[in-house]
């Protein structure tokens, strides 16, 4: 599954420093925007041909990796 994080990129110079992927314009907020939207893999791959079918596996790793952080209650 790390292997599927390395797609991944941030890069301060580029989108504002959000995670894209592989150092594209694509940012995994814009793949996880067309999952929101009732896209499938499939269509999103129609979409946006320079992603692969990992560029989604990664975005959803990423996305669930970042929400799964212990939250501090004082």
């Amino acid at each position: 599954m790390s292997d599927l994080l390395q797609r991944i990129t941030i890069n301060p110079q580029q989108c504002g420093g959000r995670p894209c992927i592989r150092g594209m314009r694509i940012r995994v907020s814009d793949v996880l925007d067309l999952f929101a939207a009732g896209l499938s893999s499939e269509e999103i791959l129609e979409e946006m041909p320079d992603l692969e079918a990992d560029d989604l596996k990664a975005s959803l790793l990423y996305a669930s990796r970042k929400l799964n952080h212990p939250v501090l209650v004082g």
